[in-house]
């Protein structure tokens, strides 16, 4: 494969112009489910993306002699909502100067704070060649659109300094984590802990045993229809309680689920046989990570959330031998449950010079502020210290 004459570029307005074994053939063996064709087309088809919805499916891919070779997906944002990385002030910005921020252009997967690869190609192809080609795609479309910027939400580490070479801005966010320690039972991570979150931890999970609920664990191979419905239920109470919509629908939930069982568990939360809340679990045993996405209920009940989205789900991690649960974006409150802060990245492309040398100022000040943050915060660590006292 050589010289980039060879290859074409298309925006595809839907995922399904192209086949799911083309477009998961781009994909490496630790690219995780939000990557996977069923998940994208899934959003698609039932309407979450798309239509009114201010995501514009515009998915950036690369042919060479009508083969699918390489991919970016990508969005046209008619606003900021769904990103979990905030630009609303950049937005304001630009309205202050009298131009469009929107639409821009996102490469992300929609409402998911994952990180993963963001510019996919073929493990037959040339990687280096086929990311310089969509890189300058990407570029193109905002110069002949008209577009005010490209943004990548949590790539790679490696496609992230990538990136920074090719004249795109880097930022910060931080999210907390679990990690395994080849625990054997929940009594054990707990041991990891100082004493302060062991009384913490065990406090509020007898505040829920008190109340004499239990809870089931349903793999997505042996949900039924009413275990999500009732899920849904519990993920729109949420949104409802925040005086606000939820993005995914009850038909996108019940397909995910048909397309890829194996990769969601439901947590429920029960009081005499009758269900009361919820969580929802992404599992990805390849990667030995699990991922907590939603949760809901339909009471409230102190400390019912973190034993549902929390606990709960370091005890399966536990059982099944899983190395890393991410419980999501932001969330203090994660530390004093035994997560941990993990720094990840979004790379910015602003197309207007000036605006890129602001944003990049303001980039470098809010760089070193999270890094401040972090330092406190390793200071207020959950974790019992590994320091030899004199």
């Amino acid at each position: 494969m050589s010289g980039s004459e060879q290859y074409s570029l298309e925006i595809l307005d839907h995922l399904s112009d192209v086949s799911a074994a083309d477009w998961n053939a781009l994909l490496d063996a630790d690219a995780g489910p939000f990557l996977r064709y069923e998940f994208l087309s899934a959003l698609e088809e039932t309407g979450c993306v798309g239509g009114i919805t201010g995501w514009q499916v515009a998915h950036l891919v690369l042919k060479q002699a009508s083969k699918l070779v390489g991919a970016m997906p990508l969005y046209l944002k008619r606003h900021s909502y769904g990103e979990f990385v905030f630009d609303w002030s950049w937005a304001q910005a630009y309205e202050q100067q009298g131009l469009n921020y929107y639409p821009k252009v996102l490469c992300a997967i929609p409402f998911t704070p994952v990180q993963g690869s963001r510019i996919l190609c073929r493990a037959d192809s040339s990687a280096t060649e086929i990311r310089k080609v969509l890189i300058a795609g990407l570029k193109s479309l905002l110069t002949d659109n008209d577009l005010s910027s490209a943004h990548i939400l949590f790539p790679m580490p490696n496609e992230a300094a990538h990136l920074k070479e090719q004249g795109f801005l880097l930022r910060d966010s931080v999210q907390f984590h679990w990690h395994n320690q080849d625990f054997q039972n929940f009594e054990q991570f707990l041991s990891v802990l100082t004493m302060k979150r062991r009384k913490n931890i065990r406090r509020e999970r007898e505040q829920v045993a008190k109340e004499a609920i239990t809870f089931r664990h349903v793999p997505g191979k042996d949900s039924s229809d009413l275990d999500w419905e009732f899920f849904f239920e519990c993920y729109q109470n949420t949104y409802l309680e925040h005086h606000s919509s939820p993005y995914l629908s009850e038909s996108f939930f019940k397909l995910w689920v048909k397309q890829m069982p194996e990769n969601l568990h439901l947590i429920l939360a029960e009081r005499n046989g009758i269900a009361i809340a919820a969580s929802l679990l992404v599992v990805d045993q390849q990667s030995s990570k699990a991922y907590g996405r939603y949760w809901g209920a339909l009471e409230r009940i102190p400390c019912l959330h973190f034993e549902t989205a929390y606990y709960q789900a370091i005890e399966y991690c536990i059982k099944e031998g899983i190395q890393t649960f991410e419980g999501g974006a932001q969330g203090e409150h994660k530390m004093a449950r035994g997560f941990l802060p993990t720094t990840l990245q979004s790379a910015h492309f602003l197309k207007d010079p000036r605006f890129a040398k602001a944003i990049g100022h303001f980039l470098d000040r809010e760089h070193q502020g999270i890094g401040a943050y972090v330092d406190e915060l390793a200071e207020h660590s959950p974790l019992k210290s590994t320091k030899v006292l004199p």
